[in-house]
Parts: structure tokens; C-alpha cells; sequence
């Protein structure tokens, strides 16, 4: 009824129900609430079985396109790597079977595979191609540089910030000094605004404009979505975890420096459930804890995982340790530093009002410690719960 999957992978969709080719949005709502028997379910609506449903059936269309296409692939080239990009290459789920089924040895996807990663690509394949420029591909070097391509901010210009704001703060000359009292911050349940370095290029954060929360903590999930994300309390969030030890805690034995692979926590670390546990209602099945890291652990036991690297980001890598060093546990919850609605911060300017508009406990930006009780208070007329509305 709604698309046709050739051997391939490649796909006919019926136009009755897809607008996205000649519109302004990406299906028609009322053919769809007509085929399905149900509206559009509204941001603010309570999340149904039927929702859940339609979901997971999308997702397994998903992954049987992206797996043939995968294959057809592999038969035409002979080739064990993989690159991947384009918007379908951010499903994280699809990735992670992809790896797991043995397919390619390696598989490389980039991470900002959206529409930001496809104008670049192809303003560099005009280069390259078009224009007859030379590549010269070096392997051993990661042009992507973990992929902290975007702008950098000096220690004046977090000076100048705290002027503007009054903002108190404390400034550490010792990095190492600065991450031990961070780690001890977080393992106490504060939540800390992390801002370190270049920016990163693409949808996820990875430790250069993060939100930082302890994985162990079973309160984390619903205080970070209610308190500071401001989004539904369903939601899940990612782990960081030292990529020397990601195999650890998790099924995986690969690297995922982009936040791009799903795998299942280990079994030593999965809790008891409940016989009746997938019987259960999606919402009665989240506040169930499912292992020992529940705040990252996902209602079927999975994780969406970065593997923090020494080369790529010493800064949150040192800050892992730490944690490790003080808990026995190298994984930290990390979420992309903004509220709903509203992008990533880059700027100092745009750390602190984050900061200040939400329920965060502490922000950190560079070698800089502001605690939330120190400031001033905070009297703008740009609250964002005047501009969204809460779940």
C-alpha cells in the first residue's frame, strides 16, 4: 500500500500518501489517518500502543531497505568497508544491525550524514570532480578531526561573557584539577553543562557542547527531559564511555566516536525484569530499572553509544577518567547542550543562557566553573517556556 521494496534495495513509493516530492512536508496526514485509523499524534499527546506500533513497523521497513541496499552493495563492489551518509545513515538502530550482521568488516558513517554532510560532499565532489582538483587522501590522518570542526571560543571571550552577566565563577589553571572536582559534581546527581573546544559538526553532541549527567543515577532520564531538555520523559539519552573500555559495559567491540551504533548493555550488567515486562505498556516499562546504568539503558536494553577517544578530545576523555577513577564507572550520560526547540549553543553567550534558563546545576566552558546558586538572578524576558510548550 505504501512502498514497494525491490531485491536491491531500492524502493517505489505510492505519491497518495508522500508529499515530500513536490510539497513542503513529508506525507499526506490525512491519507495516512485514514489508512491507519488514527490522527496525527500532537507533541503534547500521550504516547499509545498504536504510536509504538506504527513506529517500530516504519523502523523495520527501515532496516530491510538499508540491509538490501547493503548487500546489493557488497555484490556489485566486493568491497569489506562501508561509508555511509545521507539522513537514513543517522538511524542508529539500522546501524548497529547492519554491523552485527557481519556484512562489511568496517563500516564508516558520517557524522553529519543529514543535509549539512550532503551540501559539503557535494560541494567537494564539484571540486574534485568538476574542477579537476587533486585528493590527496592520507590514512592515517582523521580529517574529520572527531568531527570538532566548528568554532572555538579563547578564555577572553568567556571573561567578556561574565561581565556582561555579573556571572561569578571559579577559574581552574589545572585542567586535571577542574575535571576531579566535575566528576565529583556529577557523581553527587548534579548535572553540569559541558562547553570545551571546537564545536561539533553534525546532530550529535560529543563532549564539545554536551549536558552532563551520571548513568548510574535512576532519577537522571526524568530529570534531564523534565527539568532541563523540557521534552517528553520518555525520551532516551546516550552514554559517552572510554573508549578503551566500551566492551565493558556494552555489546560492542568496535569504535563509535560519532554517537552513530546502537548495541545492548552487557548481560552482567542488565538487571532482573519483571516476568510481565514486555506485557507492560511502553510508559510502565521506563521506570523499570533494566540494568546498572539505568539512565542510558533503553526499554529493550539498548544504548546509543560514543566511545570517547584520548586523540580526538583529551579534555572529556581526562573528564571520564576522573569519573572512573572516583566511581568504578567509566560511562557519563551526555545529551546536546540546548532545550527543546531550539539548537546547540556555540557561543559562551549562548552556554550561559541555556544554563540560566534551565534547571542545570553547573556549567563549565573551557578551564571555567560557574556554579547556578552563585549567580545572579536570572530576569530576561526570553524564558523559553514562554516560547514552547511543555510535554
Amino acid at each position: 500500500e505504501l512502498v514497494d521494496i525491490k531485491p536491491d534495495g531500492s524502493i517505489w513509493l505510492n505519491q497518495d500518501y508522500f508529499n515530500y516530492a513536490t510539497g513542503l512536508r513529508m506525507v499526506k496526514d490525512a491519507a495516512w489517518e485514514k489508512l491507519f485509523g488514527f490522527p496525527k499524534r500532537s507533541p503534547d499527546e500521550q504516547l499509545e500502543q498504536h504510536h509504538c506500533n506504527l513506529a517500530l513497523a516504519i523502523q523495520e521497513v527501515t532496516e530491510e531497505v538499508v540491509m538490501l541496499m547493503a548487500a546489493e552493495a557488497k555484490r556489485l563492489t566486493g568491497l569489506e568497508k562501508l561509508c555511509m551518509a545521507g539522513g537514513v545513515a543517522l538511524n542508529c538502530v539500522a546501524n548497529g544491525k547492519l554491523l552485527r550482521s557481519g556484512l562489511f568488516k568496517e563500516i564508516f558513517i558520517q557524522p553529519a550524514a543529514g543535509d549539512a554532510g550532503g551540501a559539503l560532499g557535494a560541494a567537494q565532489a564539484a571540486y574534485h570532480l568538476y574542477f579537476d582538483q587533486e585528493r590527496k587522501p592520507d590514512g592515517k590522518a582523521d580529517a574529520m578531526k572527531g568531527s570538532y570542526l566548528g568554532p572555538e571560543y579563547s578564555f577572553i571571550d568567556v571573561e567578556v561573557m561574565a561581565r556582561k552577566y555579573k556571572a561569578p565563577f571559579i577559574k581552574f589553571d589545572n585542567f586535571d584539577q577542574l575535571a576531579e572536582q566535575v566528576a565529583g559534581i556529577i557523581d553527587q546527581g548534579h548535572v553540569v553543562g559541558w562547553m570545551q573546544g571546537r564545536m561539533e559538526f553534525g546532530p550529535r553532541a560529543l563532549g564539545a557542547r554536551s549536558i552532563l549527567g551520571d548513568a548510574r543515577n535512576t532519577e537522571m532520564q526524568k530529570k534531564l527531559n523534565l527539568k532541563i531538555k523540557y521534552r517528553e520523559s520518555f525520551r532516551p539519552f546516550a552514554p559517552s564511555v572510554l573508549a578503551e573500555e566500551v566492551s565493558e559495559y556494552f555489546e560492542l567491540d568496535v569504535p563509535s566516536p560519532y554517537m552513530l551504533l546502537v548495541a545492548d548493555v552487557n548481560d552482567k550488567h542488565k538487571a532482573t525484569l519483571p516476568d510481565n515486562y514486555y506485557d507492560l505498556p511502553l510508559m510502565e516499562r521506563l521506570y523499570i530499572q533494566r540494568s546498572d546504568l539505568p539512565a542510558i539503558t533503553h526499554v529493550d536494553f539498548s544504548a546509543r553509544i560514543q566511545t570517547v577517544h584520548r586523540e580526538t578530545n583529551p579534555r572529556y576523555h581526562t573528564l571520564l577518567e576522573k569519573f572512573k577513577a572516583l566511581t568504578g564507572v567509566g560511562v557519563l550520560v551526555n545529551t546536546s547542550f540546548n532545550v527543546r526547540g531550539e539548537p546547540i549553543v556555540c557561543t559562551p553567550d549562548d552556554a550561559y543562557r541555556c544554563f540560566m534558563r534551565t534547571e542545570m546545576d553547573y556549567l563549565v566552558i573551557g578551564d571555567y566553573l560557574f556554579e547556578k546558586r552563585e549567580q545572579p538572578d536570572w530576569d530576561k524576558k526570553d524564558n523559553w517556556q514562554e516560547e514552547f510548550v511543555l510535554d
